[in-house]
């Protein structure tokens, strides 16, 4: 069994509780309002920002028996710097739709949630205290549910809400890029044989699936009429 697949089969059940949050299925149902797509914006905001950083200090911290993923890592950030940019658009235009002229900043949006805040903090203690190579863990789950989710949850939210393209840049690009960007990762982790590597980067996707999950878990839902 190759380390990707053993990836996968150890974090199954984390998977498994990422993809149960209610706000998925009630997506999927038509079932959430402008406000639960501004709250999953602005925690998607939140944790987008620090995703060039943290790469940058994975890089930095590689041991010389690792450094040859900084190419990848290089790969990671060129794709990734600037793509919470493409959210604070995203939250402008919703507004826009709403007939709100209220520009999106990182100033005057709500703060991150304890799970985002805890989430972030983690994988910098990894990178800092522990192995690196733990940031690997949290490309596994952002990549691998952007991939399965991504462009459809834009199709759905932009239906249901009657929004415009411009809203829901930040889901449809990461749907369509993470494609390619995740047969990119498979290939990486299989090159991983190191066991503490792998077992760091099994621990830290199953720690980043449960937060993340916990986040969806705590966006607002509409309340349903009988």
């Amino acid at each position: 069994m190759s380390f990707y697949q053993h990836l996968v089969q150890q974090t199954a059940a984390g998977r498994q509780y990422l993809l149960t949050a209610p706000v998925i299925a009630a997506a999927q149902q038509g079932q959430v309002d402008h406000a639960t797509y501004l709250a999953f914006l602005t925690q998607a905001f939140h944790h987008v920002r620090h995703t060039a950083p943290l790469l940058m200090a994975c890089g930095a911290a590689l041991p010389m028996q690792a450094g040859h993923l900084r190419k990848a890592i290089a790969e990671y950030i060129d794709e990734e710097i600037g793509h919470e940019e493409w959210i604070l658009s995203d939250i402008t235009a919703v507004y826009a739709s709403q007939g709100m002229a209220q520009l999106a900043t990182a100033e005057n949006i709500d703060p991150p949630c304890i799970s985002i805040e805890l989430m972030v903090a983690y994988l910098y203690d990894q990178i800092q205290r522990h192995n690196p190579l733990a940031l690997f863990g949290m490309v596994h789950v952002l990549e691998g549910t952007s991939v399965q989710l991504g462009s459809s949850m834009a199709e759905l939210v932009r239906a249901h809400l009657q929004l415009p393209a411009a809203a829901t840049s930040y889901l449809s690009s990461h749907g369509a890029l993470d494609q390619e960007h995740y047969q990119f990762f498979q290939k990486l982790m299989d090159g991983i044989s190191d066991e503490a590597d792998q077992q760091a980067i099994i621990r830290a996707a199953n720690m980043v699936f449960r937060l993340y999950g916990d986040m969806l878990r705590s966006l607002p839902l509409p309340a349903r009429t009988h």
